[in-house]
């Protein structure tokens, strides 16, 4: 679309102008001229010291940018920095050794104008736009001022930061506005209000009526008794007063309602008998008192207890009678009924993750976090085994072995669920109690195809939302991504390591069947997790054809594809695409580092290494659980081999030819692999002074060697 014989450019098309740029410098230009309004005169005479700080907190910037030499026209102005190109703009200087007197872009406007044009040519290409093609620097500018017109609505600063000398300059850029637009224009003396809420001081205010009028009308209540009247009798809203000491004195309708405190039980009692215990130690009444007192009133959000166990979470405004609170404390609060609050534990529960560092750490401080966070009176974690015959307890908010037992008892028994299998979702349920009478929801913790428990939630709320249930279920996989990142992370650190050994002979493997039925031998070469469920397994075989093999494959719901990847005189290599655990699978999401698996004779055995710290036992469980035939066979502590960053280097260096070395290192200093890339391959080689093709030869063979070093440690 034009209009004038200029492209107008919508958001859409000038992201798309901006994802067509190839290097650096082409991004910065275009977000210079449309993000900050320059001309390309002016663009060629910035320096990084031209930044400049308006702001400090939240930080802003702007651009000095500096006067023409050649024109009295165009004098220094100070142009608005937006900080996305503030960054982008520090981060190209840097990155190109750009000094801060240094010109950001040492080339003529001209080419600036033809830079512009390049990358609207690729942008129409690439997004099959043939708008994009004619876009111009004047354009990008045009843009901008529409842009900043509508959305700052102050033409002032908008002349001022795109350096228009006149309104009449910038006036072709405002559009004409539509009927509904004059209306909104004027839409505040109708109401009496204009946009920032305050008064329009005119007759037309009170309906085409003079004020003194209606000032004469009766009134009844006035407006202050009207609205304590109000409060009082709603049961939305929660009403009551505060002495000087924080203690409740006064205690509305509302606040039973919502509290479920009668007034005779509650009048008396300081505040904190609405506060949960986590609240309390980190001293949140008395903290809203003093900033209340402090800043003349506050607004706060959080959970609060009701006098049957439950809690509630509010929004709320304390309000001071006095300058000193002196005479107290008016506190108004209702019920908060936006699904936003629903996520407060998540930032508790987000917290306890990133501090745990062993498993139990993780099961222990998520229950905690959710019965001092959120809302949920207790917590606990389920652990079985494939025996059934052992359980363990990670729970929350003191509660005893034996209580846990009388609920999951309840649990299992209102549901059908035994020992805490569950099936992918959340299961709910309502249970009573020596100890609990409320509900109880249940829900799986798993990595993948490996389930390390269930999480079982109890509230004394009656009705559970969907939207609740969901985030539930989210956050029992984000506990078991947790999980198995924890125990990869500890094999990571850990000096000394346990080397295990496992046999595995159940049937329900792929690998484990097929090596019986065939007679052959599978020997795992790299597994690649592509999502939770699917992965792509790399297998050398033997005695056995990729025909024969494939065959068999079809008769396996777990496998959903598979390819010959090479073939040699005694075997092949092969691609599965498995939907599916397998033995390796379930050990590497218990953080266990799979070094060998080989399959023969129907049966797999895995050599593979843990930390010195792991609960073995909790690993053989695991794995037992997924594929009950299998068993440890072997254990020993080993010190783990470390190669240093130098033995690695000095290994690639033995495995490129000179060349090799050369071209990766003149493809990585001269920007080839960044993005936007700073060079083209066609620049590398003609730097080189070798064609292009030869170029990408030896790339492809000095990153294969790269690769094969970082993923093999076999010669």
């Amino acid at each position: 679309m034009t209009d004038g014989g200029s492209t107008v450019l919508t958001a859409t098309r000038y992201e798309a102008l901006l994802n067509a740029a190839e290097t650096h410098r082409e991004a910065l230009v275009v977000r210079l001229c449309g993000d900050v309004g320059l001309r390309p005169a002016e663009v060629v005479r910035l320096t990084p010291s031209c930044v400049r700080q308006l702001r400090a907190d939240p930080p802003r910037y702007g651009l000095a940018v500096p006067a023409s030499r050649e024109s009295v026209d165009d004098p220094a102005r100070v142009a608005y920095l937006p900080t996305r190109v503030e960054r982008a703009l520090r981060q190209y200087a840097h990155g190109n050794g750009i000094g801060d007197d240094d010109r950001l872009v040492p080339v003529t406007p001209r080419r600036v104008q033809m830079l512009v044009t390049e990358v609207s040519s690729r942008a129409s290409e690439r997004f099959d736009d043939s708008a994009l093609e004619t876009v111009s620097s004047s354009d990008l500018r045009r843009f901008f001022a529409e842009r900043a017109l509508r959305e700052t609505r102050n033409p002032r600063a908008v002349k001022a930061a795109g350096g228009w000398q006149s309104f009449e300059a910038l006036e072709p850029y405002l559009p004409n506005p539509t009927r509904d637009e004059l209306v909104r224009a004027f839409e505040p003396l109708e109401t009496g209000r204009t946009p920032d809420g305050s008064s329009v001081p005119s007759a037309l205010s009170n309906g085409g009526r003079p004020v003194q009028e209606r000032a004469s009308e009766p009134t009844g209540n006035s407006t202050d008794d009207a609205l304590q009247e109000v409060l009082e009798r709603s049961d939305r809203y929660a009403w009551f007063h505060l002495d000087s000491d924080g203690r409740i004195d006064r205690w509305s309708e509302g606040a039973a309602a919502l509290f479920k405190y009668a007034a005779e039980d509650v009048i008396g009692s300081h505040v904190e008998i609405l506060f949960p215990d986590a609240a309390l130690d980190e001293g949140v009444p008395d903290r809203l008192l003093e900033t209340a007192r402090d800043e003349h009133g506050v607004d706060a959000d959080g959970w609060r207890c009701r006098a049957d166990g439950s809690r509630t979470h509010v929004l709320e405004t304390i309000v001071p009678l006095d300058a000193d609170g002196s005479r107290g404390f008016v506190v108004l609060a209702c019920q908060d009924s936006s699904p936003d609050h629903r996520f407060e534990p998540a930032r508790a529960v987000t917290a306890a993750l990133l501090e745990a560092s062993t498993h139990e750490a993780v099961e222990t401080e998520v229950c905690r976090a959710l019965v001092d966070e959120g809302p949920y009176e207790l917590a606990w974690i389920n652990r079985t085994t494939a025996s059934r015959t052992r359980r363990e307890w990670y729970a929350a908010s003191g509660l005893e072995d034996a209580v846990i037992e009388h609920l999951q008892a309840a649990f299992e028994e209102a549901t059908d669920v035994d020992h805490g299998d569950l099936a992918d979702g959340s299961v709910r349920t309502n249970v009573s109690t020596d100890d609990f009478d409320g509900t109880l929801l249940a829900v799986s913790v798993r990595y993948g195809d490996t389930v390390y428990g269930t999480l079982l939630l109890g509230t004394a709320r009656e009705t559970v939302g969907e939207r609740e249930r969901t985030w539930l279920e989210t956050l029992g996989s984000q506990v078991g991504h947790t999980i198995a990142a924890v125990r990869r992370r500890n094999l990571l650190l850990s000096d000394a390591v346990v080397e295990l050994e496992f046999a595995c002979r159940d049937a329900a493997s792929f690998f484990v069947d097929a090596s019986a039925r065939l007679d052959c031998r599978f020997e795992l070469d790299s597994l690649v997790p592509i999502d939770d469920h699917t992965q792509l397994y790399y297998v050398h075989v033997t005695d056995a054809t990729p025909a024969a093999v494939f065959e068999h494959a079809e008769s396996d719901a777990g496998i959903r594809e598979c390819r010959v990847i090479d073939t040699y005189a005694d075997g092949s290599r092969l691609e599965f695409v498995v939907e599916g655990s397998s033995p390796a699978l379930t050990l590497m999401e218990y953080g266990v580092t799979v070094l060998e698996s080989v399959t023969r004779d129907g049966t797999t055995t895995i050599t593979a290494e843990c930390a010195s710290d792991t609960d073995v036992r909790t690993v053989v469980d695991g794995l037992r659980a997924a594929f009950p035939a299998s068993e440890l066979v072997g254990k020993r502590q080993v010190e783990r081999s470390v190669q240093t960053a130098r033995a690695f280097r000095t290994g690639l260096e033995e495995r490129l030819t000179d060349r090799q070395e050369a071209a990766l290192r003149a493809a990585y200093f001269g920007g080839y692999y960044d993005w936007p890339r700073e060079s083209t391959a066609e620049e590398i080689a003609d730097a080189m002074d070798v064609s292009s093709p030869t170029l990408h030869n030896h790339l492809r063979k000095g990153q294969h060697e790269l690769l094969r070093t970082f993923f093999d440690d076999r010669p």
